[in-house]
């Protein structure tokens, strides 16, 4: 089994460098730390008194990866969810903050183990979680990931600036949803058909 810091690893490969593209909401970023996780941080990595863009753009590969690994698996409780879906849940918080916990509790909901959809780890959402997964423990990753995907779509569709990242300039997959499909098995994974078909509706 990979270890936390091994996921994180990967994570900030696919986050890649600086970017501050105005269609993201997160403003600038590097390695997938947005400028508002480190001034909520205090991350003021050239110590002039303030959090901005120049920071951001100092922040170092191993300053990422201890982010990662203490504010998005640490501290939300990550390392208390089934093994099988710590790196899927993990790349989503990422990149979706506490709805990748909101996606997790609804999917779990959607089997018949309520939990509620406050996208906090709490004892009934791990007691909900863990049912689920002994429920179906050859499955319960590939749904997780599917719904990831579902979501991302769904958030496309209602944001119409974000659809760059559901979909290549070509009609192709986009970021978003080749990243969820790298944690769903490949028979789960969509035809460039059926993603046509998906985003068929967008202009």
């Amino acid at each position: 089994m990979k270890t936390v810091e091994q996921i994180a690893t990967e994570i900030i490969a696919r986050e890649g460098g600086y970017v501050n593209d105005p269609d993201d909401p997160g403003g600038a970023t590097k390695y997938g730390v947005t400028i508002g996780t480190m001034q909520r941080l205090g991350l003021d990595l050239n110590r002039d008194g303030r959090v901005d863009v120049n920071d951001v753009g100092a922040l170092t590969r191993e300053q990422a990866r201890d982010v990662y690994v203490e504010h998005y698996f640490r501290k939300p409780g990550l390392a208390e969810l089934p093994a099988g879906l710590q790196a899927s849940v993990f790349d989503m918080y990422v990149n979706a903050g506490a709805n990748a916990i909101r996606i997790l509790q609804r999917l779990a909901t959607r089997m018949g183990f309520a939990a509620k959809d406050d996208g906090i780890i709490g004892p009934k959402t791990l007691a909900a979680v863990n049912a689920a997964a002994a429920a179906a423990p050859d499955h319960i990753a590939d749904a997780y990931g599917v719904a990831r995907r579902n979501y991302y779509y769904a958030l496309a569709d209602s944001r119409p600036a974000s659809r760059k990242y559901a979909r290549t300039t070509t009609g192709g997959k986009g970021g978003w949803i080749t990243r969820a499909e790298e944690f769903i098995a490949d028979r789960y994974h969509l035809s460039a058909a059926e993603h046509r078909m998906r985003i068929a509706k967008w202009a």
